[in-house]
């Protein structure tokens, strides 16, 4: 079943949301109600949170805490954070309608104590689609040579789909790759300001669109996350070179450069640093 799951940046948690969700066994029985199923992150006002839904992601494992047995972990994977921030209702309309009875002043106090709530797929599904919207009405390619695909033409199907069907469709949207690496691109660059991490350069073509591309610093294939910190903004040369780890990064975010293949008129400092985003 669907869930919400509430977290904040300033928690006594040890949540890495991307990964893992850091819970009390108070909520044990309703966290395990959305096991193998998709939940939303929302932050509530307290804790420095952006009070509203955040970002998605599937529920794989619920493990005990070892070292403490009043709490216990549910383990995710496929996250991906919304293009923006979902509030609470749209108008006077809440997304979830449980919260429809209850005085607006009164929201944030009755939602104490539910941090993990169960949602169904309709409330799911329009709040993913707005948090998404941003990705879903770009028509234009992660990337300019990236070719149409099996997978695009299904996204463009979901699209073309009645509302009641894209609800029954969420969840084969929310792992179809296109999809993702369009949410990716987006935050990437724009956390980095449409500007190579390596180069420095900004670069926009005669359409107004920038000439850089977003790489994934530990590989998808490998088990990286669609994070901005997992991501770094580079040239399509930059791209081509880090693919392909003739240019690749230290722990501290230095630039290791294979000098042996790679001319030095490229790179004049091969321990420079990378611009990071967090």
């Amino acid at each position: 079943m669907k869930g919400v799951f509430d977290t904040r940046p300033l928690t006594e948690y040890d949540d890495d949301v991307s990964r893992r969700y850091h819970f009390p066994n108070r909520y044990l029985a309703e966290a395990e109600r959305t096991l193998n199923d998709w939940i939303i992150y929302r932050e509530p006002r307290r804790g420095k949170g952006r009070k509203g839904y955040v970002a998605v992601a599937r529920v794989d494992t619920i493990q005990a805490d070892p070292s403490d047995s009043g709490h216990s972990y549910a383990y995710v994977h496929d996250y991906l954070e919304f293009d923006r921030v979902v509030p609470l209702r749209r108008g006077s309309r809440y997304y979830e309608t449980r919260l429809a009875s209850i005085p607006p002043q009164q929201i944030g106090r009755s939602l104490q104590g539910k941090s993990v709530r169960t949602i169904t797929q309709e409330e799911f599904g329009e709040i993913v689609l707005t948090g998404l919207a941003d990705t879903l009405s770009d028509d234009r390619p992660h990337r300019s040579d990236y070719a149409i695909s099996e997978a695009d033409r299904l996204l463009q199907a979901f699209l073309q789909a009645p509302p009641e069907e894209q609800n029954r469709r969420i969840a084969h949207l929310l792992v179809n790759r296109p999809l993702r690496d369009r949410a990716f691109r987006r935050s990437v660059i724009t956390a980095y300001g449409e500007t190579c991490a390596v180069t420095g350069l900004r670069i926009v073509n005669g359409g107004g669109r920038a000439e850089v591309q977003a790489a994934h610093i530990r590989a998808v294939q490998d088990g990286g996350p669609d994070i901005v910190q997992n991501g770094l903004a580079l040239s399509a040369t930059c791209h081509w070179l880090f693919d392909r780890h003739l240019i690749s990064l230290t722990d501290d975010y230095g630039l290791l450069v294979a000098h042996n293949r790679v001319p030095n008129v490229m790179v004049s400092d091969g321990r420079s640093a990378v611009t990071r985003r967090d």
